[in-house]
């Protein structure tokens, strides 16, 4: 009996506790925008011109040089071959080493090098920053019955709010 009595009090009091909610309307009074600055970076490219300096190196074969140098080695190169196939080789050999030395010989005084400056269009990027207003909310003024409240809302309420009232005894709860 004694369990019963307190559990019966204990249900009693848990509904005791709890207040009475509703719900009514409130009027607006304002609605105040509220923004946050954000940064967003965007990239900002332009086109300029640069100049390259390279080097040249100018010069033309010389084909004296070549000749000259072919004959010798080919002179040289039939004198060192043995045989009939051997001598032929070694000649043509001869000749094609011979006619490369001379070229480089004779173009050694021929051969010079300059500097060219070549302009070519080169695009530069860079990251820049533009702060920008975000809207974040409203800051909400608003009135109930004869007092005013203020609030962050999401979204523009309208000229009416509804709000949930709760209602509480004012005296000691009975536990």
């Amino acid at each position: 009996m004694k369990r019963l009595a307190i559990a019966l009090a204990c249900t009693v009091g848990t509904f005791a506790v709890q207040a009475d909610i509703f719900y009514d309307n409130a009027r607006v009074r304002s609605a105040e925008p509220q923004y946050e600055n954000i940064t967003v970076p965007r990239d900002e490219c332009r086109n300029e011109w640069v100049t390259d300096s390279q080097r040249v190196s100018s010069g033309t074969p010389n084909f004296g040089g070549v000749v000259l140098g072919a004959l010798v080695g080919g002179v040289v190169g039939n004198q060192v071959g043995r045989g009939n196939g051997g001598r032929e080789a070694a000649t043509a050999l001869g000749a094609l080493v011979g006619a490369l030395a001379g070229d480089r010989i004779a173009g050694r005084n021929n051969h010079y090098e300059q500097v060219q400056e070549a302009p070519r269009q080169v695009t530069r990027c860079q990251t820049v920053n533009d702060v920008q207003a975000r809207l974040t909310g409203y800051r909400v003024a608003y009135d109930y019955r004869g007092q005013t409240y203020t609030t962050l809302m999401r979204e523009d309420p309208g000229p009416n709010l509804q709000v949930r009232v709760s209602v509480d005894p004012v005296g000691p709860a009975m536990y």
